[in-house]
């Protein structure tokens, strides 16, 4: 049988509370009073389970960084410090390397092919993003994805619709794999790296690599 996902949201305006629930055709069912029962789907949930118990035992991910930018040094790049010192104190979480770099094709490739080359599991590469001429990470990095990440980016611009509104429009954040590696090409701002950092990589950085190398 085909599951349905459908939303349902009932309040009451005369102070009687609200309810939202999400049902699953054959999973759960919600009477008139706000009781229900629900059917856990035991092979899915295992399965998940498992998958993210896997993850875990990779040890220690490897995290390069690589700044894209024409006008900072090593001195004034607050977005690089800040994941440096982000990613030291994540558990489970190593810095492989970091690199600033000018915004240019070459560069970019150059950088990435490092990254390919080395024993690194995963890149950020912040900056470059933009909509002028002189924007072309996303350009340089997406033909070489083996499999993009839709949902990255997709989350990343809802999380950032929440801070900064419709401007999140213009951040076009991407997430990739190159062979069993893991590419983030997100925007320069501190504020971007640290949403997505915090929100989207630290929670699922070992996940993304367990399923990548499998």
């Amino acid at each position: 049988m085909e599951d349905r996902l459908n939303f349902d949201s009932n309040s009451d305006k005369n102070g009687g509370g609200s309810s939202e629930v999400v049902h699953f055709q054959g999973q759960e069912h919600k009477n008139e009073n706000g009781g229900g029962h629900k059917h856990k789907n035991d092979n899915q949930s295992g399965h998940h389970h498992e998958h993210e118990k896997a993850a875990q035992k990779i040890g220690p991910v490897k995290l390069a960084i690589c700044i894209v930018s024409d006008s900072r040094t090593i001195d004034t790049d607050e977005t690089g410090k800040w994941l440096k010192e982000n990613i030291k104190s994540t558990d489970g979480i190593e810095e492989a390397g970091y690199n600033l770099i000018k915004n240019d094709e070459e560069a970019i490739k150059k950088i990435v092919g490092d990254f390919i080359d080395s024993d690194s599991h995963a890149i950020i590469i912040s900056g470059g993003t933009g909509l002028s001429s002189k924007d072309i990470t996303i350009e340089t990095i997406t033909p070489l994805f083996r499999k993009t990440l839709n949902g990255f980016g997709e989350i990343f611009r809802l999380l950032s619709y929440e801070e900064i509104g419709v401007r999140a429009i213009m951040s076009r954040a991407v997430c990739g794999t190159v062979g069993n590696k893991i590419i983030i090409s997100l925007p320069g701002s501190k504020n971007a790296v640290k949403l997505a950092y915090e929100k989207i990589i630290k929670p699922q950085l070992h996940h993304l690599i367990y399923e990548a190398t499998r």
